[in-house]
């Protein structure tokens, strides 16, 4: 088989994911292509995306899917909590609970990550996803992420 049908994004890469993420963009991540996500900010601890609802995203009721406000917190959550990685470091997520508050149906969504504390091998984060316009939070989650050695 020949490495041509290995998709980039599947290949090793020398560069950590936040260093992918900075140089290619939404790019380095193949469910921001998909979902059309959109990077806003990304700091030691604090992350920020964005993200346009699409028919495409509906369930049969004609709300954006559950599962989606999940997806969209925990890549905000996973932003803000790269840059406190040492480079031998990467995470895997050990736990995530989502309340949803409300729904959508159209518009923009923004979701929020915060770090909440960084352990040696546990990291906590917390995110909201709210609608662009109103600021209506929509869903909050938190994480616990499984700190481990590359």
């Amino acid at each position: 088989m020949s490495g041509n049908l290995i998709p980039d994004w599947a290949k090793p890469h020398d560069m950590s994911y936040i260093e992918r993420i900075r140089a290619q963009g939404r790019d380095a991540n193949p469910f921001f292509t998909l979902m059309g996500v959109e990077l806003g900010t990304m700091e030691k601890g604090s992350a920020r995306i964005r993200m346009p609802v699409r028919p495409d995203m509906m369930n049969g009721e004609e709300w954006l899917q559950g599962g989606i406000f999940t997806a969209l917190a925990d890549e905000a959550m996973v932003l803000a909590t790269y840059p406190l990685l040492d480079p031998e470091e990467r995470i895997a997520t050990i736990s995530e609970t989502t309340s949803f508050l409300a729904g959508a149906r159209e518009g923009v969504l923004i979701a929020e990550g915060t770090v909440v504390k960084r352990g040696k091998r546990v990291i906590f984060a917390e995110g909201e996803v709210f609608s662009e316009g109103e600021g209506l939070i929509l869903a909050r989650c938190s994480a616990a992420y499984a700190v481990m050695k590359r």
